[in-house]
């Protein structure tokens, strides 16, 4: 099996040819987008027919490991299959695959497809080999492969100067991610080099190094991820790259590193203590408060978006934070609940946030713009699109039956448990978090009602969205695709949260009674008499109870017609500048958490009476994590770097006498740790 994963692995590497060769031959642009494309999803396909087979046990053992005799010289480069690496491949080639057809469409726009062809497979195939790694050198030298590989793809329009400051940024913030991770594997490998997963599972670690080991792989993991605060890269990157790079970023990245977390705390690092629950419940919280709040506050479609994936990834975080909760109390029931609801938003996000900026790129395509206020009346000249998108907002506002609904019904029914924690600290701290997720999933629907009702409602506010056009077929396939998977997954979540039964009771010992087996595909988490779920039913309902009324209103109304002046509220004026804007529709909530959270100034010139210059608004929100962590960290480099400057300009006598002091300053540490 992990032949087959290995040839699939090995063909999106060679498909990166295609970049080089890209418009050298005469014809062969069409050509090498064809072959990139479409070998590109022929091999997430293997890869995913590969996850689905080991999650459903239909594989031996034996074929779902191998050792490879490269990386380290005592080691060599392990690879191993389990369930929870089978999970996210299946997330990982479900996003790559529908982002190639996406991409058949949307690469015929890119201004430089080669430069996004180089590396687009290449990027998929690392995100694979991260999750085969079996052994710290491997996983490591894979993540840097991946981050490298996107790195590349942020920088595609690299003569942006926006798009190279948000490439630095990321290259800076993956670096240091790697660096923890790079700590937290050698504390765990100890002094006896066993940098194997296998040996991590079986050697224990004093409490003090557990906690250092929990503290880096959130810095690791979690900055790749998008916590607050290490989420600053990511509302800067994602809107720079090509919208189907975008949406594996968001969609599958993301959940890569949420793997890499999930993998060193709940797998290697053995049973977890009780507060280990806390810190990710509150980092989990923090997150998805923050990341709404920033997002409500975007103009740029593809940066609002991004912002989401921050509060997205915080719920997924509180899943994962209850998960070690129960686990480190026994409760393991409970524990297989919250892992479940987690893992099931992990796949969740992908599907609904992938669709969401693939909409998102379909509109830049149609206009040029990303910008909300310059949008608007878009449902009307792009009417597939604007129906796609809407339910990739109805989905992520978690609206019942699609899938966003599921997961976070689930993570609220985990909450529900928390009472049994025998902890107060955890009994005070779980419905407060539980509290500020209420509140996020109203602000979420507050935010994609402003998303959908600025860009696709309304009258056009440019001349660019005046003559926007439909997206070609394969844009509106992928979109398609995703739409229905949302649907599918809100519908008849019995049938994918079964294939989390393996993930769980291999991190767990425990998971979830068989659902897909209960009358009518009805959910039931913990008892029937405690809560239930059936989307089938629940569309059913929605279909009869919208589809009905419109039928007797068709069948029995008046046909006459009846004309009267819209209501314009007491504004007659046809001008699209009297429209509701993003900045206008946001503006009682920057008010409220404005000055506190985002530093926001409202800044408003006023012409004297007899000028004849308009008015100007203007709205300035800062980042308080930037402000308050990176930019003190970027002036002190700053200012080392200026005062260590001189040291290029040393003799040879005094650059050696430099090195013989760091070495006799490593010899002192090294004596002094043993």
């Amino acid at each position: 099996m992990l032949t087959a994963a290995g040839a699939a692995i090995l063909l999106l590497l060679l498909l990166g040819l295609c970049g080089p060769l890209h418009g050298r031959l005469p014809g062969s642009a069409a050509r090498t987008d064809r072959i990139a494309y479409g070998g590109g999803m022929a091999g997430c396909f293997v890869l995913m027919s590969v996850g689905l087979a080991a999650l459903s046990g239909a594989v031996e053992d034996d074929a779902l490991s191998a050792a490879l005799p490269i990386g380290l010289p005592w080691l060599g480069a392990h690879f191993r299959l389990d369930p929870l690496s089978a999970f996210f491949m299946v997330v990982v080639d479900l996003g790559g695959l529908i982002a190639c057809i996406y991409g058949l469409g949307y690469g015929t726009h890119e201004r430089e497809p080669g430069r996004v062809l180089g590396f687009f497979t290449p990027y998929l195939a690392g995100l694979n080999l991260v999750l085969l790694a079996d052994d710290a050198f491997s996983f490591l030298l894979c993540w840097e492969f991946m981050s490298l590989s996107s790195w590349l793809l942020v920088l595609v329009s690299h003569r942006d100067p926006e798009n190279r400051h948000a490439a630095y940024v990321y290259i800076v913030m993956a670096s240091i991610g790697t660096f923890c991770l790079l700590l937290a594997f050698g504390l765990m490998a100890g002094p006896g080099g066993g940098y194997g997963f296998a040996a991590m599972r079986a050697s224990a670690l004093d409490p003090g190094l557990e906690t250092v080991v929990l503290l880096l792989a959130i810095a690791g993991a979690g900055s790749k991820a998008g916590l607050v605060p290490l989420h600053a890269w990511l509302p800067l990157a994602h809107p720079a790259a090509p919208s189907h790079v975008s949406a594996l970023m968001s969609g599958v990245m993301t959940k890569v590193a949420i793997y890499g977390f999930v993998r060193i705390v709940l797998d290697l690092l053995g049973t977890p203590a009780w507060w280990w629950g806390l810190v990710v419940l509150l980092l989990g919280g923090l997150t998805a408060a923050m990341g709404v709040l920033y997002a409500l506050m975007q103009q740029d479609l593809k940066r609002l978006l991004a912002y989401s994936t921050v509060e997205n990834v915080g719920l997924v975080f509180v899943g994962l934070g209850l998960a070690l909760a129960f686990q480190a109390q026994g409760m393991v029931v409970p524990a297989a609940l919250a892992l479940s609801a987690g893992l099931l938003h992990v796949l969740n996000h992908s599907l609904f946030k992938s669709l969401l900026f693939f909409g998102a790129g379909a509109v830049l395509v149609a206009t040029g713009e990303r910008q909300l206020d310059r949008l608007g009346g878009l449902i009307h000249r792009m009417p597939r699109t604007a129906i796609l998108f809407l339910v990739g907002c109805a989905a992520i506002s978690a609206l019942p039956p699609l899938n966003g609904f599921v997961s976070e019904w689930l993570i609220f029914q985990a909450i529900l448990l928390s009472p049994q924690l025998p902890d107060w600290a955890l009994r005070f701290v779980v419905p407060a978090v539980g509290a500020v997720l209420a509140l996020s999933a109203a602000l979420v629907a507050t935010t994609f009602v402003k998303a959908y009702g600025i860009a696709f409602l309304g009258r056009p506010r440019s001349r660019e969205a005046e003559a926007a056009h439909e997206v070609d077929r394969w844009q509106g396939a992928a979109m398609t695709g995703l739409a229905a998977l949302c649907l599918a997954v809100g519908v008849l979540p019995a049938l994918f949260l079964d294939l989390l039964a393996p993930v769980t009771q291999a991190l767990t010992g425990a998971s979830l009674d068989r659902q897909s087996g209960l009358p009518w595909l009805t959910l039931i988490p913990i008892a029937e008499a405690r809560s239930s779920y059936n989307g089938l039913l629940l569309l059913l309902f929605i279909a009869f109870s919208t589809v009905v009324p419109a039928l007797v209103i068709h069948r029995f109304a008046t046909r006459a017609t009846r004309r009267g002046a819209i209501w314009d509220c007491g504004f007659p004026q046809t001008d699209p500048a009297t429209q509701y804007t993003s900045g206008s529709f946001a503006q009682p909530l920057r008010r409220v958490f404005g000055t506190l959270i985002f530093h926001a100034r409202e800044r408003v010139d006023m012409p004297l009476p007899g000028e004849v210059r308009a008015a100007r608004f203007s709205v300035e929100l800062r980042d308080l994590a930037w402000d308050v962590f990176y930019a003190p960290v970027a002036r002190a480099v700053e200012f080392a770097a200026g005062r260590l400057n001189h040291l290029q300009f040393l003799t040879v006598r005094r650059y050696l006498s430099l090195v013989f002091g760091a070495l006799v300053l490593l010899l002192l540490v090294l004596a002094i740790w043993q």
